[in-house]
């Protein structure tokens, strides 16, 4: 079913749409569209986001060429060696990140804080996307993500954690959904 953006939408409530692999489009009450690991696609080229988070394991992930119409893109990989640093605000959506280690193809090069789990805040829940997961989180992550109402994350057993592994992780949250 094709994503249809900008239905009116009621107060305190969010409006969350699975797009493909790991992208999901949030819509705030007021008006934020926000759309998880951005690739260039969203299902309808008319539609520009406000704001896109990206994860740089892979195409599916991220894209080199974000619309230039978009007011705020959010890349979870920081210059050289140095981890992302998020805490923006953009209408009623707050977006801020925590970093995780990220390994290469079939478990080698590992990258100190390649991943960005990101976390949405608006209408009074808590969004986390945990992005291209590789290893169990700390305490200190845990700690750092909080209270989650909603997780939402990609599992497919070779590139990610496996199901079981995950479930774990994701279990911990505590969230609704």
């Amino acid at each position: 079913i094709p994503a249809a953006f900008g239905a009116p939408l009621v107060a305190d409530t969010l409006r969350v749409r699975f797009l493909g692999h790991a992208s999901f489009a949030l819509e705030t009450p007021g008006g934020v569209l926000a759309v998880t690991d951005y690739t260039g696609y969203i299902g309808n080229p008319e539609v520009v986001p406000d704001v896109v988070t990206m994860n740089n394991a892979h195409d599916t992930h991220f894209t080199d060429t974000p619309d230039p119409r978009i007011p705020l893109v959010l890349r979870g990989w920081g210059p050289e060696s140095l981890p992302a640093v998020i805490d923006e605000e953009i209408g009623d959506l707050r977006i801020r990140n925590v970093t995780s280690d990220l390994r290469g193809p079939f478990g080698e090069g590992a990258r100190q804080d390649g991943n960005s789990i990101f976390v949405f805040e608006a209408a009074g829940l808590c969004i986390g996307h945990l992005g291209h997961l590789h290893q169990i989180l700390s305490d200190a992550q845990y700690g750092a993500i909080g209270r989650l109402d909603v997780v939402m994350v990609p599992v497919d057993g070779n590139f990610t954690m496996d199901a079981k592994t995950m479930a774990a992780v994701v279990s911990r949250f505590r969230a609704r959904l």
